[in-house]
């Protein structure tokens, strides 16, 4: 079931990768200082874009599948339209937990994902939930 707070629990208080599909490079946006915590946190980032070279200090790769080792976590910041695709490349590349950053939903595509065997969270920020969690 998706948001499930053991599941959000877990994610967040074991060491993990986190590819970060949509990672920007300018530090003022969420899409850089959400995943910038996380790193600070212990996290290790795997960028996902396919326009830049490096952000946080790590190489970006162009897809899911051209990244280097299988990530614990998928932490999306692209629009919803963007996510079925994504969901299709996890489910190729046997990627188990989906975590859509908040204002991000696309029920349909959560749906097939969690069908397929993929944990869900949606309509959450990774970096908040953290903050919750370590009080």
């Amino acid at each position: 079931m998706m948001n499930e707070p053991d599941l959000i629990h877990a994610l967040l208080t074991q060491p993990a990768t986190i590819a970060v599909i949509g990672l920007s490079p300018d530090s003022g946006k969420p899409s850089h200082y959400v995943p910038a915590y996380m790193q600070q946190h212990g996290y290790r980032i795997l960028p996902v874009n396919p326009v830049a070279d490096t952000v946080l200090g790590e190489t970006c790769y162009p897809t899911l599948a051209a990244l280097p080792i299988k990530s614990d976590i998928v932490n999306v910041f692209r629009l919803p339209r963007y996510i079925p695709a994504i969901v299709d490349e996890m489910l190729q590349l046997g990627l188990s937990n989906l975590w859509i950053q908040s204002g991000i939903v696309n029920l349909e595509a959560a749906a097939k994902a969690e069908a397929g065997g993929i944990h869900v969270v949606m309509d959450r920020c990774i970096m908040v939930e953290h903050r919750r969690i370590a009080r």
